[in-house]
């Protein structure tokens, strides 16, 4: 198996920034996708998809009708396997790296997408993601698997994690 590590800490602690980062380090080809605030001045409003192909959609946001909802986010569980799904699908099929970023509540909606988790983790293919630190049977299932390094962000250390994202990937990193 592939060795699979999963960012976990704060919302707006630089996760995100750190796995762009850690992407920037490697001369490999990534699939997947990652997730980013919408908002409207200073207010956030919802939350996009974005597929590393550039491929976009909405994850969740005020205006969603939906019965599936975090907080006030109607969750769109559609571009979830629009984009999400899909760009994991193609991740597993033709990158030497899998992005998951992230797993978490407003994707767990979505069974398609947890299915697809559990394919990338179970791939020979690395990993590198964020995962929720929220309370969840199916994140807390994650977390203890024997492939899966978690590496906990903090302002204090997201700084110098890059390197030890890297370490922790293996053979697939080119320094």
């Amino acid at each position: 198996m592939g060795t699979n590590v999963l960012l976990t800490g704060t919302p707006g602690v630089g996760k995100t920034t750190l796995i762009r980062k850690s992407l920037d380090r490697l001369d490999v080809r990534c699939g997947g996708f990652y997730t980013e605030e919408i908002r409207e001045g200073r207010r956030r409003v919802g939350f996009g998809i974005v597929s590393l192909a550039g491929d976009r959609g909405i994850l969740a946001h005020v205006d969603i009708k939906s019965r599936s909802r975090v907080g006030r986010y109607g969750v769109n569980v559609d571009d979830i396997e629009r984009i999400g799904v899909r760009a994991l699908e193609g991740a597993l099929r033709d990158s030497d790296l899998i992005v998951i970023d992230e797993i978490a509540r407003m994707e767990l909606y979505a069974p398609s997408f947890k299915r697809m988790v559990i394919c990338c983790l179970d791939s020979p293919k690395p990993v590198l993601g964020t995962i929720q630190e929220r309370k969840d049977p199916f994140l807390a299932d994650i977390r203890r698997r024997d492939d899966v390094t978690v590496v906990r962000v903090t302002e204090a250390n997201r700084d110098a994690l890059v390197p030890r994202i890297l370490d922790a990937l293996g053979t697939i990193t080119s320094l």
